[in-house]
């Protein structure tokens, strides 16, 4: 026990440190072209400690921080870490409650993009060669839900499993870098600021976050619109995205396998 409590006063402090670095950092813009990209500290602290992950930097202490017990309780306590940052989105959701009510279908309809993974990704991954990892990889964006739903119907152990498992990997490590970048991308575009919040929401806590401060970091004048926004889109997908990648993600990926492999031997 002794020896557990040691590891974790070691990530304890070491969090504290990447969070004192990426904030002195600070949110930095990057001009590419006719795009500016707003890469926020969520971003900095992700990379530092991912680079920090390999192995060849896993020596002395950093051996100590990324411990297997640091790296369990890290996946396993995962979502009471996030439930603070949960409630802070019903904060955010009140105050402009009457203006989300006034947009509530769109904010229904934009579940029907919950099914764009298994449309778009599923005939990639099975071109790509994959078979029973496609349906793991395609059901969603691998989140908790997809997680909990492939477990228990296929277990992680199978090739679905390692597909759920996979992305749900890369989702943590890049997701959030990913939409960090492509948000104010977008808004350059030209799409409205209200649609790229309310697209913030895609069911990860992480990737919210770091969408919808890189739009706020961008227009910090419309903040509480961008946050109400990006945080009833959140919820709603959370309840919502449940149903549909059960009644009609799951059903229409199921009929698209056997349709794209009905050649396979």
């Amino acid at each position: 026990m002794k020896k557990k409590t040691n590891y974790m006063v070691y990530l304890i402090v070491f969090v504290l440190v990447i969070i004192a670095i990426a904030e002195w950092i600070g949110i930095q813009s990057i001009p590419i072209g006719p795009f500016t990209i707003g890469l926020l500290p969520l971003v900095f602290a992700v990379i530092i400690t991912m680079i920090l992950g390999f192995n060849i930097f896993r020596k002395g202490i950093l051996k100590k921080v990324y411990s297997k017990q640091n790296v369990d309780f890290a996946s396993k306590y995962l979502i009471f870490i996030m439930l603070p940052l949960m409630a802070r989105y019903g904060a955010d959701v009140a105050p402009k409650l009457y203006e989300i009510v006034q947009v509530g279908w769109v904010f229904i309809i934009q579940e029907i993009g919950n099914l764009g993974t298994v449309l778009f990704g599923l005939p990639i991954a099975i071109m790509l060669g994959l078979r029973g990892e496609a349906i793991g990889a395609t059901l969603g964006i691998g989140r908790e839900g997809e997680l909990a739903y492939i477990s228990e119907k296929y277990t992680l152990e199978s090739k679905e499993g390692r597909g759920v498992l996979s992305l749900y990997i890369i989702g943590t490590l890049f997701g959030a870098i990913f939409f960090s970048i492509f948000a104010p991308i977008l808004l350059d575009v030209g799409f409205s600021v209200e649609a790229l919040a309310m697209a913030s929401g895609v069911g990860s806590g992480s990737m919210m976050t770091a969408a919808s401060s890189t739009l706020v970091a961008r227009m910090p004048e419309m903040e509480s619109t961008i946050l109400a926004y990006a945080s009833a889109s959140q919820l709603l997908t959370s309840f919502i995205g449940t149903f549909t990648m059960v009644f009609l993600a799951a059903p229409l990926q199921q009929f698209m396998y056997k349709l794209l492999t009905r050649g396979d031997k």
